[in-house]
């Protein structure tokens, strides 16, 4: 009974070379393949017929190794447990906890893909795969997304918040997002440390007490009907595209992104798409005697469907190609975008028109809950004169009053 089991020792093991089965007892065999390969295989039955488990290469496990991991197998046949059985569903689990497993960057991408249709243009989700490629997936891309705590957040956003509190302030909004995303999905739990109320407000200071106020450079409103007057002077369709913008006190994306079927010509009216605004609300436009005058002359040259054609087919035209003509016209001291707030300024110091009426006019939403309120409608008819009065400025320099 005592040579029933452990019948092999390690000098035994060692100088085996026949092929085939060779028994330890209690089920456990050395099995050597021709080759010479080595390796455990534990032997039973079950339901009357012959099982075998294989306990791994003699190379990495050892006799005594072989011995424990039998001795678990017989204990769990006294248990009514199959050992194969309970193995693969062992293996089936631990692939399962895998598959569910997944990095920061994985589920990053899974969010994009999930909200892309969503945003506005591909544009915004281009700047949410940079800004996470750029700041997040340095310190934390390829960890499990359940192992992002507060520290690796801190990580990522300390050495950017103060020199670029805009930026840093997105990619922590960002990263809070993808990991909302990844626990509704069951990939990890508790508190999301990308949050900010209640949280992160307590390790970093606010965006107002660090962020450095970036305007974009406006050309004072004294100075517009000379730049106008230089900008006229100007050939190509980028002249038009910039001199259309001033006028209608629009933003860059808004002008270029402009299609024919947007416009009513005989009724003065161009009608952004919410699709198309930074609100999201739909947004009409009173065109000034000049401005119109500009739609026509492009209309007798139209390309395709855009407005300012660009040189790629049905495609309009560069958002740098505005910032080249400044260039050109020796004023890159200027962004298209200050001619906003160049306008605004005129509004407010030269004329009677109502703040909310230039507000409206920049398509801005009001803040004050009052005005909003009062302010139901887009106060067209006073806008348009209000356009037509700062066309009238731009061409003459005359102060207009309200």
């Amino acid at each position: 009974m005592a040579h029933s089991i452990n019948k092999l020792s390690t000098t035994q093991i060692n100088k085996l070379a026949r092929a085939g089965l060779h028994g330890d007892g209690g089920g456990l065999y050395l099995q050597i393949t021709k080759g010479g390969v080595k390796s455990w295989l534990f032997r039973y039955m079950k339901n009357g017929q012959a099982r075998g488990m294989g306990l791994g290469p003699l190379h990495t496990v050892s006799l005594a190794e072989a011995r424990v991991s039998a001795l678990a197998a017989r204990k769990q046949l006294l248990d009514g447990i199959d050992p194969l059985d309970a193995k693969e569903q062992r293996r089936a689990s631990t692939n399962a906890a895998a598959a569910k497993i997944k990095t920061f960057d994985e589920c990053a991408e899974a969010y994009i893909e999930a909200h892309r249709s969503g945003w506005k243009n591909a544009k915004h989700g281009d700047q949410w795969v940079s800004t996470l490629d750029t700041y997040a997936s340095p310190h934390f891309g390829s960890l499990a997304v359940s192992a992002i705590d507060t520290a690796l957040i801190m990580k990522a956003l300390e050495p950017i918040w103060r020199e670029k509190t805009e930026t840093a302030s997105r990619v922590r909004g960002r990263i809070e997002s993808v990991l909302d995303w990844a626990t509704v999905r069951g990939h990890r739990t508790g508190e999301n440390p990308a949050r900010w109320k209640g949280h992160l407000d307590h390790l970093l200071p606010k965006r107002s007490k660090v962020q450095k106020v970036e305007h974009h450079a406006a050309l004072p409103y004294a100075d517009a009907p000379g730049f106008m007057s230089d900008l006229r002077k100007q050939d190509g369709i980028s002249a038009k595209a910039l001199e259309l913008l001033i006028l209608t006190a629009t933003r860059t994306n808004e002008v270029l992104g402009a299609r024919w079927g947007e416009f009513d010509l005989n009724e003065k009216i161009w009608t952004i798409p919410d699709d198309r605004m930074k609100a999201g609300k739909e947004h009409r436009v009173p065109l000034s005697k000049a401005a119109l005058c500009i739609l026509k002359m492009m209309k007798n040259h139209r390309q395709n469907d855009y407005v300012f054609a660009g040189q790629r087919e049905n495609r309009p035209l560069s958002n740098m190609a505005l910032l080249q003509l400044l260039k050109r016209m020796e004023r890159g001291d200027l962004t298209a975008h200050g001619f906003r707030s160049t306008f605004r300024d005129w509004v407010g110091e030269t004329t009677h028109y109502p703040r909310e009426v230039a507000e409206a006019a920049l398509a801005h939403l009001l803040k004050n809950k009052a005005e909003a309120a009062y302010a139901r409608g887009d106060l067209f008819s006073k806008r348009a004169a209000m356009m037509q009065d700062w066309a009238d400025y731009l061409g003459h320099g005359k102060r207009m009053v309200g």
